[in-house]
């Protein structure tokens, strides 16, 4: 059984972030708890999909001051740099393309045949967090 992975990203605007993935990307908010300050102390969004399972991220408001704050930088904090960058399996790779396209993603690598097979893209959200997309999906079997 494949291990449960799930990304967790800060936002110095949690809510315009939760909408803007939502509108982009097409996740869904499933759990959101508000911090009482106009921020998000936690939120989980889900991409469904019925043939391969829900992909999930986490996200939550930039609290600098935090245990965990201090160990996590905001890409505009590092020059624009990311040291991670979730990969999310979607069928439907062109659509979905257009879609974040649509949405405003800055797209860093445009959508290409790749390889070792599937096609791929790469773009940033608002707040500059890098996010990859593709159709290849290394958890199916080789044919």
């Amino acid at each position: 059984m494949p291990a449960t992975m799930i990304p967790s990203l800060r936002y110095q605007d949690a809510p315009a972030a939760i909408d803007w993935l939502a509108r982009a990307f097409a996740f869904e908010a499933g759990l959101v708890v508000p911090d009482g300050e106009g921020g998000i102390a936690h939120a989980q969004l889900v991409m469904r999909d019925a043939k391969r399972g829900d992909a999930m991220v986490m996200l939550g408001s930039v609290r600098p001051g935090s245990e965990f704050g201090r160990w996590v930088l905001q890409p505009g904090e590092c020059g624009g740099r990311s040291t991670q960058c979730p990969y999310i399996v979607v069928d439907a790779i062109d659509e979905h393309y257009e879609r974040a396209c649509a949405a405003g993603a800055e797209i860093v690598m445009p959508i290409a045949d790749q390889d070792y097979g599937g096609r791929v893209y790469t773009c940033r959200d608002p707040e500059g967090h890098l996010w990859c997309f593709g159709s290849y999906d290394p958890w199916a079997e080789s044919s």
